[in-house]
C-alpha cells in the first residue's frame, strides 16, 4: 500500500484524520497525498444572482484555491516531521465524492475523518464518499491520531463485499501482530451459478502468509452492526475491516443497516470497501 491519500477538509490546519493518515503512511513506508477539495463556484451560485454577486463568488473561489495551493510546502513539511517519506499536496475543485473518486484512480487507500463539524465529515456524507470513491477507505473516528496495526479484526460473512475488503486490506494485515476473523452469519451469493469448492478464507489468507484466529459471532440481523463493534472491542482491535453494503446498487447514498451502524458508532478506524 504505497499511495495513501487523505481528505483534509481544510488547508490551513490538519486534524486528527490527517494525523492518522500520516502515521499510517509512515508505518507502512508509503507516500501520503493531502487533498483539499473546494466546491465549484457553480454549486454556490444563488438563483437570479446579479453580475456583481457572480463575479464576487468566482473571485472568492479563486482566492481560496490560491491560498490552498500555497499550503503545499506547509503540508509536506508537517507530514515529513511525522515520518512520511514522500508527501504531496493536491487541490481540486468540484464535489467531494466524484473528485476523490477521480484522484483515487492513482491511489491505493483513502482516509476520511468522521467529524460532524468538518466538511464532508458527517456519517451520511462519508457514506456517499465511501460508495462513490470505488476504493478502500479508512474512516477515522474523532480524535484518533495513532494508526496502530497491532490487532486487526475482519468482519467476515462470505459476501463479495467482504472478500473485496479483505483483499484490499492484505498489505495492512501483514503488519498486524494478530488477525481476528469475526465470523458471522454468511450471506447468500447474489449470483445463481455455483462452484465447487467454495471459497475458503483461511486457505486464501495462508496463501498470503497470514494466520488468522476465528471468533464465531452470532447475532440477529438487525443487531449485526452492534455485534461487530462489540466483538472488535473484545479482541482489542486497532482496525476493523469490513465490506460496505448499500441498500441498492442504484442508490449509492443509502447504506444498509450494518454499515450505517458501524459508520455512525465505531470508536476505532474502519477500513471499508464496497
Amino acid at each position: 500500500m504505497r499511495d495513501i491519500m487523505v481528505h483534509t477538509g481544510r488547508y490551513d490546519a490538519w486534524g486528527s484524520g490527517a494525523e492518522y493518515a500520516a502515521d499510517l503512511a509512515a508505518r507502512v513506508d508509503g507516500a501520503l497525498t493531502g487533498v483539499f477539495v473546494h466546491p465549484s463556484p457553480l454549486y454556490m451560485m444563488p438563483p437570479y444572482a446579479s453580475g456583481d454577486v457572480i463575479q464576487a463568488i468566482f473571485e472568492t473561489a479563486r482566492s481560496v484555491e490560491q491560498s490552498a495551493d500555497a499550503a503545499r510546502g506547509a503540508f509536506i513539511a508537517w507530514a515529513t516531521k511525522i515520518g512520511v517519506r514522500q508527501a504531496f499536496w493536491q487541490v481540486a475543485e468540484g464535489r467531494a465524492p466524484e473528485t476523490l473518486a477521480h484522484i483515487g484512480n492513482w491511489h491505493d487507500l483513502l482516509v476520511l475523518e468522521r467529524n460532524p463539524d468538518a466538511p464532508w465529515g458527517a456519517p451520511p456524507d462519508l457514506g456517499a464518499v465511501v460508495l462513490a470513491s470505488r476504493m478502500p477507505c479508512v474512516v477515522v473516528p474523532p480524535h484518533c491520531r495513532e494508526a496502530s496495526l497491532g490487532c486487526i479484526a475482519v468482519a467476515w460473512n462470505g459476501s463479495a463485499e467482504a472478500v473485496r475488503a479483505l483483499h484490499c486490506a492484505l498489505p495492512l494485515l501483514h503488519h498486524a501482530a494478530a488477525v481476528i476473523l469475526l465470523d458471522g452469519a454468511h450471506r447468500a451469493p447474489e449470483i445463481e451459478a455455483g462452484w465447487l469448492p467454495p471459497f475458503d478464507v483461511q486457505t486464501y489468507l495462508s496463501r498470503h502468509d497470514i494466520r488468522a484466529t476465528v471468533k464465531p459471532m452470532l447475532s440477529p440481523d438487525d443487531r449485526a452492526g452492534e455485534a461487530i463493534l462489540a466483538a472488535a472491542g473484545e479482541v482489542g482491535a486497532n482496525l476493523l475491516v469490513m465490506g460496505a453494503y448499500g441498500r441498492s446498487r442504484f442508490s449509492e447514498w443509502a447504506f444498509g443497516g450494518v454499515t450505517r451502524t458501524v459508520l455512525h458508532e465505531a470508536t476505532l478506524p474502519v477500513l471499508m470497501r464496497n
